[in-house]
């Protein structure tokens, strides 16, 4: 009896190290595939390899986010899904300015200026998702973290966002309120790591040495309680467009 179950044993150890070397084979050639297929259609408008710009000039004249660290900042599942169905997520594109036309009141995106983002199929998604995330170029910065839950008052949370701070007049907390010449924040929690929100409010520069948004100059704990909020208003987005959704 003995005998036929450490057989039987060995044999299940057997195929499940077969079944991991064939995902790990999966993995790597999806993970080719997806490096094939950023340097063929992405490489245009994103920076694979780094370093981040060092002038104001070289980031006015980007065209989308850098990828060099893809891994450090994105959720897969998030990506592989946005890759797919890509939805602007900086409403006035890369830099504002350029994409601004004058009306009799304000200001309006012209969304004439703003080209549309390649969608890819679900098995090169799948690819691309897999190369993005094996680049990790900022694992130092990621390793500085220290993540701890924070109780937040969604309305303290909303004064110190839109009023203390100001990061109302560049980011939206909710679907069509707030600014509009950076990315949308209500989304943040769905497609950004907690751990790279955190690290990218504690240093802005650390990540991009010329970028334009300000040092917050907070403590660790209020920046937790922002990773929170960031959770908080993605909820409510949440409701607010399935509300919307439902008239």
């Amino acid at each position: 009896m003995n005998v036929v179950m450490n057989t039987l044993g060995r044999t299940v150890a057997a195929a499940i190290l077969v079944l991991a070397g064939v995902a790990s084979a999966h993995a790597d050639g999806d993970a080719l595939k997806g490096e094939a297929l950023l340097k063929e259609r992405c490489a245009s408008c994103h920076e694979l390899k780094g370093p981040a710009p060092t002038t104001v000039e070289a980031v006015r004249a980007r065209k989308g986010p850098d990828l060099f660290y893809a891994g450090n900042k994105y959720r897969a599942e998030w990506l592989q899904d946005w890759l797919q169905n890509p939805v602007r997520i900086r409403l006035a594109g890369a830099f504002y300015a350029d994409n601004l036309r004058a009306t009799d009141k304000w200001d309006v995106v012209d969304t004439a200026k703003l080209p549309s983002h390649v969608a890819l199929g679900e098995d090169d998604a799948e690819a691309v998702t897999a190369a993005l995330m094996s680049k990790r170029a900022a694992d130092d910065l990621i390793a500085k973290v220290t993540l701890k839950k924070e109780r937040v008052n969604l309305m303290m949370g909303d004064m110190l966002f839109d009023k203390f701070k100001g990061c109302i007049a560049c980011h939206m907390s909710e679907p069509d309120y707030g600014g509009f010449s950076g990315p949308e924040l209500y989304t943040a929690a769905k497609r950004l790591q907690p751990e790279y929100i955190y690290s990218y409010i504690q240093s802005p520069q650390a990540w991009d040495p010329k970028i334009w948004m300000p040092d917050p100059m907070l403590k660790a704990k209020d920046i937790n309680k922002l990773v929170t909020y960031m959770t908080l208003i993605a909820k409510r987005a949440d409701k607010i467009l399935a509300e919307g959704a439902g008239k």
